[in-house]
């Protein structure tokens, strides 16, 4: 068996890089960024006005005047006025640029407008820049904003949409298949027998990725039947850019879908890790470029393994830049006994410092689904035998 490191590194150096194609900015929210976004113009491109006021003179009021005779307004989205002299001042809003000839504005509260002048308060002290944002404060024209490799959120967006990019470079999305096997399984809603089980695991990577941002994902039930499993598994590995299945991987006689895939030329990488749970997963990848995620078929392995594996592997294909590990301290001493990775899941608690603490909230088994609701994740402890204390710092996934 394998690390789980070596797993990572075995995974990236064989998943295929997906192609680019550009769309439309409205339609790239949560898409992988495969072009560098630069500054169209300098940010903000003028002085800009952020308070609703009056943009004068500061040198008119240091040498005495406190009532401005008002010039006209200037709304945002205007042409920038020239102020007529300092006895003048001019009526701005929010956003609009700083009149030529003013160099501060006094907002609005503290101000009195009488007979078309503005009266300063008696107790106003008035400099130069107040109430300026600064052209070129947040950044210069030519500077780069957004690096390939950026997953675009919200700001991400705001930001490529300042940059006047109506279109952008990203990674297509990869079509993806969640495929089940077992004769026990039955759909929710359907007639289930006391010697059967639900299919929830699909239901659970399906969700997962759609979370994660991925939309085009194919579901397929399978049972365990070799000609079925060949017909199937070859229609998608022609089909699809990645496999993720759930169940079939151990070492039981019905466990088929390895020697199915071999059977159908799919290259095994690596087969069983050294972790728990999921220590049967599997991966693989086609002549035809798509890879192979097999994950064992226990609830809670398959969640494990898909937060601690599929999710970055579908991220680095999409050349998304690599998050930096996210790490946490055990709330709790915990033993681990076996030479395996241990994979336990965690609720994360807060105490009155504000400091993050991943309290265990282990399962009774990897088949034990339930028990995760309400957690936040799960912490990777090295392999055993060793008690970790309270305050262990170690790495933490996210579900």
């Amino acid at each position: 068996m394998i690390a789980p490191s070596q797993a990572d590194e075995l995974i990236a150096q064989h998943l295929t890089c997906l192609p680019i194609e550009s769309l439309p900015l409205a339609q790239c929210a949560g898409a992988v960024l495969r072009e560098n976004i630069y500054a169209e113009r300098d940010q903000p491109p003028f002085d800009r006005v952020t308070m609703d006021g009056i943009a004068l003179d500061s040198r008119a009021v240091r040498d005495g005047a406190r009532r401005l005779r008002i010039q006209a307004m200037q709304a945002a989205g205007d042409p920038p006025l020239t102020l007529a002299g300092g006895e003048h001042c001019i009526e701005v809003m929010t956003g609009t640029s700083l009149p030529s000839g003013c160099d501060t504005v006094v907002p609005v509260e503290r101000i009195t407008v009488r007979d078309g002048a503005a009266e300063l308060a008696p107790d106003l002290s008035v400099a130069p820049d107040q109430n300026i944002h600064h052209r070129g404060t947040d950044t210069r024209q030519g500077n780069l904003l957004l690096a390939a490799g950026t997953r675009l959120g919200p700001p991400e967006i705001a930001i490529a949409a300042g940059a006047g990019m109506a279109r952008v470079r990203v990674s297509s999305q990869p079509m993806l298949a969640v495929i089940s096997t077992g004769n026990e399984l039955v759909e929710p809603g359907e007639p289930v027998l006391p010697h059967q089980v639900r299919r929830s695991n699909a239901y659970a990577i399906a969700a997962a990725l759609r979370l994660h941002g991925f939309q085009r994902v194919a579901d397929d039930h399978i049972a365990d039947d070799l000609c079925e499993l060949r017909h199937r598994l070859k229609f998608h590995l022609e089909t699809h850019d990645v496999l993720v299945l759930s169940g079939g991987v151990s070492m039981g006689k019905l466990d088929l879908v390895p020697r199915v895939l071999e059977e159908l030329g799919v290259h095994c990488v690596f087969h069983k890790v050294a972790q728990r749970p999921g220590k049967p997963l599997w991966f693989g990848t086609a002549s035809s470029g798509a890879a192979v995620l097999g994950l064992p078929g226990n609830p809670v392995s398959t969640a494990v393994c898909v937060s601690r594996y599929v999710l970055p592997a579908l991220a680095a294909s999409q050349g998304q830049t690599p998050s930096r590990p996210e790490r946490m301290a055990l709330a709790a001493p915990v033993t681990v006994g076996p030479p395996l990775t241990l994979f336990l899941p965690i609720r994360i608690e807060i105490d009155d410092w504000g400091r993050s603490w991943a309290m265990p909230a282990p399962t009774h088994g990897s088949g034990d689904f339930t028990a995760l609701a309400g957690t936040d994740g799960f912490v990777e402890l090295p392999p055993g035998p060793n008690t970790y204390p309270k305050g262990f710092v170690t790495r933490m996934h996210r579900w």
